[in-house]
């Protein structure tokens, strides 16, 4: 029915759907005391630095991506890096020149499914289907990273991907469509065992700003402050999901469905204030690889 209801009234029911969850949950957003468990054998980040900080986005749609180039001057400007998901076959096409300019500037292209639909786990056969033509661009866009459409997650489905991680999953978020999550701040191994291989998940640690500014219409970064500093406390990884589509980068009144991009300049601006020389900030190929290497192998 999604496509067929207008997307005012969506956000309208949206609000209304987290509105009431909000008054159910007691404890665990949007911190779950219970994510604190470190891995076995966990001997911390590298350049002993006290937590990790990565930034991705999803680019949804058309209005997104002509977004791009100021929100990657804006993380530019204050010494960031990022991975941006794109959607392949959506309704803008992210040209070679876009993906190498991103690459020569330090950041980094992902694949965000294939159309961003929600049909990309309607079935098991269908899945199949479109995880051959998300592969193919993989490798064209010699991209390593991916990340569901709605976060949604199959991650034994996953396997079907040519993939070194995905970012499908959160810590704690009893708002997404497929509510709960996977209960910790790190990275972790998820094992295919008809390939003998398998891939890092990571998990998004933050609350999208899509929940906390357009949904819920927080007019400040509170929330976002507060978790950031709990993971930092607790030498976890603090990953950040935020949508260009939703940014509005001008002095105009954002649109029902945007917010200030101002707050992620704050916010951006709070971690280096606040933690300077005190985080691992990488891209989410950087983190995924070192997980694989000093976790994965190492507790083998």
């Amino acid at each position: 029915m999604r496509p067929f209801i207008p997307r005012r009234l969506r956000v309208a029911l949206r609000r209304i759907q987290v509105s009431t969850r909000l008054k159910s949950n007691t404890k665990g957003w949007p911190i779950n005391p219970e994510a604190v468990k470190r891995p076995k054998n966990w001997s911390g980040w590298p350049q002993q630095k006290k937590f990790a900080f990565i930034l991705t986005h999803d680019v949804e749609g058309k209005k997104g991506y002509e977004k791009c180039k100021s929100l990657i001057e804006l993380e530019e400007k204050l010494g960031f890096r990022s991975g941006l998901f794109f959607v392949p076959e959506g309704n803008y096409r992210v040209s070679p020149e876009v993906r190498r300019n991103l690459t020569a500037r330090g950041f980094e292209g992902c694949i965000h499914g294939l159309r961003h639909d929600g049909s990309l786990y309607a079935s098991r056969k269908g899945f199949r289907r479109q995880a051959l033509r998300i592969n193919e661009y993989m490798k064209e866009w010699n991209s390593v990273g991916f990340r569901s459409p709605f976060m949604e997650h199959q991650l034994e489905w996953l396997g079907d991907l040519d993939i070194e991680y995905d970012c499908s999953t959160f810590d704690t978020d009893p708002f997404e469509p497929k509510p709960g999550g996977v209960g910790v701040i790190f990275p972790f191994w998820v094992p295919d065992g008809e390939k003998n291989m398998g891939y890092i998940e990571m998990p998004y640690t933050l609350p999208q700003d899509w929940t906390l500014f357009v949904l819920m219409r927080k007019r400040n970064i509170e929330l976002w402050k507060e978790k950031l500093d709990w993971i930092a406390e607790q030498g976890g990884m603090a990953l950040v999901l935020t949508h260009p589509d939703y940014m509005n980068f001008n002095s105009k009144q954002p649109k029902f469905d945007e917010y200030p991009a101002e707050y992620y300049e704050q916010f951006l601006n709070y971690v280096k204030s606040r933690y300077e020389g005190q985080y691992w900030h990488v891209l989410p190929k950087d983190i995924a690889r070192f997980w694989a290497e000093n976790q994965v192998n190492t507790n083998r």
